[in-house]
């Protein structure tokens, strides 16, 4: 996480696997690619936050309920994260407020697997779209999935994302987000095979 401060907002940008919340007037920035970043936001009591995740799996059948599915929890623990940083700050469970972006199919799959399962990018924007609902969390507006990356700014002024799309999508965002999603599906492949002893 790279914090910079400037003479009225403090600049924040998050990667993958972060968030960030806070009370004060903030910026917070990241790079999306298949990536999803939900900007979570308490307008009464002026509390943001922003994470920045990719479910890890290697398949996704297209009948699949993600929020149980291993990715799926993963993807919770995120959105907890998030919101109990938020709570802590003092937001309001019933206040929260969302807006959502990312989703794009920027990692490289086969027709076979596009035919039979959803890509990387289609199963983060289904996860959001879906634990935004279960939560009653009112997601007041999105741009999401897309072959595009982008970059988002989240005001906590007014709480307005700036998009910035990358229709020729870097290699760099691309290696970045293929090495985050196998080291993630390693974390999680390696947490199902611990034993714990009591």
């Amino acid at each position: 996480m790279r914090i910079r401060n400037c003479k009225h907002y403090k600049h924040v940008t998050i990667n993958p696997g972060e968030y960030y919340v806070s009370n004060e007037k903030v910026v917070i920035t990241t790079l999306l690619g298949s990536c999803v970043s939900a900007c979570l936001y308490d307008p009464d009591n002026k509390i943001t936050g922003m994470n920045h995740f990719l479910l890890s799996s290697i398949h996704y059948a297209r009948n699949m309920p993600f929020c149980t599915t291993d990715a799926g929890r993963y993807g919770i623990h995120s959105m907890e994260l998030l919101i109990n940083e938020m709570w802590n700050r003092g937001a309001k469970r019933g206040n929260l407020k969302a807006k959502a972006f990312g989703g794009g199919s920027v990692l490289k799959t086969s027709d076979a697997f596009i035919n039979n399962y959803f890509t990387v990018g289609e199963v983060n924007v289904r996860f959001i779209q879906e634990f935004l609902q279960n939560e009653n969390i009112p997601l007041v507006s999105s741009d999401l999935g897309g072959a595009v990356g982008r970059v988002i700014n989240f005001h906590s002024e007014d709480y307005s994302v700036y998009v910035r799309k990358m229709v020729a999508t870097g290699a760099k965002l691309i290696k970045r987000e293929e090495q985050y999603w196998k080291k993630s599906i390693q974390k999680q492949e390696e947490s199902e095979t611990q034993i714990d002893l009591w």
